[in-house]
């Protein structure tokens, strides 16, 4: 099992960055698949970006694509999401998410059901 606390949220202007971290606990990060999802308001959670349990794939939203950068550090139990060129459409809670299986099809990282530990999420605001 394992727990993960993000943090780094804030309110930043249009066109700024942000970067987001997770943390988790326990000694078993490097075999977990990570996660970043997003909910504004009103709206269902969506995927942004995942990594594999070591780095080598990572997948993205078309969205966010060329502007959020997915990274994780196993030694330090820390995944990261670096946001720049933000917009007022970035404007939500975003939460950070392990999975225990490892899929080699991309579509896999991107459903909310293949995670199996969420943090509590922390807010991103973005001012125009």
């Amino acid at each position: 099992q394992v727990q993960v606390v993000e943090s780094g949220g804030g309110l930043v202007q249009a066109g700024g960055s942000l970067r987001l971290s997770c943390t988790a606990s326990g000694r078993s990060f490097s075999s977990y698949r990570m996660g970043w999802f997003r909910q504004a308001p009103g709206k269902e959670r969506e995927f942004v970006a995942a990594i594999s349990w070591s780095g080598v794939t990572t997948v993205y939203e078309d969205s966010v694509k060329g502007r959020f950068t997915i990274s994780r550090d196993n030694a330090k139990n820390t995944m990261y999401l670096q946001m720049n060129s933000l917009k007022p459409e970035d404007t939500a809670v975003y939460y950070c998410a392990a999975g225990k299986a490892h899929y080699s099809a991309p579509y896999l990282y991107t459903l909310k059901t293949n995670y199996d530990y969420w943090g509590q999420g922390t807010q991103v605001t973005l001012s125009s």
